[in-house]
């Protein structure tokens, strides 16, 4: 089902994004339109990506508390990490 949108701008503003879209070889509804497809687009990825993060921090808070997580001090995980950067450098 499609819906309907409408707003109010000034007449040199109408005007000249008409002649902007035209120049595009399209019109203003068209540009409206891609623009509003977009912005829900953009929002879409946003959510999965709000989904994918809870899923995660869920899991991670899961591993807690069945005891299957394993702590390591600051020093630790700087180090494995840094063995990690100059592994993927040297594989680059």
């Amino acid at each position: 089902m499609e819906t309907r949108i409408q707003f109010r701008i000034d007449e040199e503003t109408k005007r000249l994004a008409q002649l902007r879209a035209e120049h595009q070889g399209r019109t203003l509804s068209d540009a409206c339109r891609e623009l509003a497809e977009r912005l829900a687009d953009e929002q879409r990825k946003e959510m999965s990506h709000d989904h994918w993060l809870a899923t995660q921090v869920n899991a991670a808070f899961a591993k807690l508390e069945s005891g299957q997580s394993s702590f390591i001090d600051h020093e630790s995980a700087n180090k494995q990490m840094n063995a990690f950067k100059r592994k993927l450098q040297d594989q680059g």
